[in-house]
């Protein structure tokens, strides 16, 4: 099925990531939409972001990935209205009788018990504190937290029970609660990663269409240190043959706005992200698209990508050797390489709530 038919002709799809909707991975049956020789008079309506509820059971989501440096995390949202086209995220959509493509990006889940659940969790007499990692699959700085507030909601729980957090956002949004972040940084208790993919403004609203600027992104790397906020610079996803000859330059924007640390991954194509993303490099950069796939299949043994623990991230042969050397040579040379103080779990504390006997001594 083309991109075309899977879109309807009735709809105005703009400033958007995928060009399709094909169905999900686990779908028995397929949407296709063909002309049936009638001429007709449409009025097209623009493609709209949909936000539906979830009641969450659990809020904190546990992993035992050797090849990640976190145990835990959480996210807020489902989808990302960001639209980037090459979220490794994009294939959960299909858990849910979704599509990765635009619907990951327009049909929205927000859980707005998050706060009360990661409440009762922490206070589980069996929970034992590590660092949760939030924005792990989906920002939680996307547009929808402006009014909903999820994250900011996790962020004073976690503040309350002297918590580590560590965020991953390309969202600006995140200067809003520089009031919470500055005083859990003044206590060793968070850090933040800010995602720079490339310098180039027309490549980024491509490649990112409804996430902010760079230059605005740097801005808030610049705002986060001001403020004490512990961040670093991440270069990712490098893209073979499209942003790869940028890592220097982004490494020293960041090292200049502020950052104190940098990391990079290599970009990530699995399930439905392969055809979703050879549509985009097909659509946006024709005279790339052997060029870039030829490199991602030469880092996966000829695949378009393997899930090995290890050799997911970065990818492995000689092209993937080279980008980790230069992207060690930059970050050492910037002073952005050095080891970084763990967040603190010793300060963890459950605070008395009402009804709590002890508060009665309080």
């Amino acid at each position: 099925m083309s991109e075309s038919e899977s879109i309807s002709p009735g709809l105005r799809v703009a400033a958007r990531g995928a060009c399709s909707n094909l169905a999900g991975r686990y779908e028995a049956t397929e949407t296709r939409y063909e002309p049936d020789g009638w001429a007709q008079e449409t009025t097209e309506q623009p493609l709209r972001t949909h936000v539906s509820d979830e009641v969450a059971r659990r809020i904190i989501t546990y992993n035992r990935s050797p090849d990640l440096p976190f145990d835990r995390s959480i996210n807020p949202y489902r989808g990302c209205e960001h639209g980037c086209i090459y979220c490794f995220a994009r294939p959960t959509h299909a858990w849910l009788g979704l599509s990765p493509g635009l619907d990951f990006e327009t049909r929205l889940i927000a859980r707005p018990n998050a706060a009360a659940l990661l409440d009762a969790e922490l206070r589980n007499p069996r929970y034992a504190p590590r660092p949760i990692a939030i924005g792990t699959n989906t920002d939680p700085y996307q547009p929808i937290e402006q009014n909903r507030e999820i994250t900011r909601a996790c962020l004073e729980v976690l503040r309350r029970f002297r918590h580590p957090v560590a965020i991953v956002t390309k969202g600006t949004l995140i200067e809003r609660d520089l009031d919470i972040l500055s005083d859990m940084a003044a206590q060793g208790l968070v850090r933040v990663g800010v995602s720079v993919t490339s310098l180039d403004a027309d490549l980024a609203r491509k490649l990112e269409p409804r996430a902010p600027s760079p230059k605005r992104r740097l801005a808030t790397i610049r705002a986060l240190s001001g403020a004490g906020v512990p961040v670093r610079i991440m270069t990712s996803p490098v893209i073979p043959g499209l942003t790869d000859h940028e890592i220097e330059t982004l490494l020293a924007a960041g090292r200049e706005a502020g950052a104190d640390a940098a990391s990079w991954i290599m970009l990530r194509l699995p399930l439905e992200v392969a055809p979703l993303f050879q549509d985009w490099l097909t659509a946006h950069y024709p005279d790339r698209v052997n060029r870039v796939m030829n490199r991602v299949r030469e880092m996966h043994g000829g695949k378009v990508y393997e899930a090995d623990w290890g050799r997911r991230m970065r990818g492995s042969g000689v092209y993937a050797r080279l980008i980790a050397r230069r992207f060690e040579a930059a970050a050492t040379r910037l002073g952005l390489n050095g080891p970084q103080p763990g967040l603190r779990t010793d300060l963890f504390d459950r605070p008395f709530q009402r009804g709590d006997q002890m508060s009665l001594f309080g």
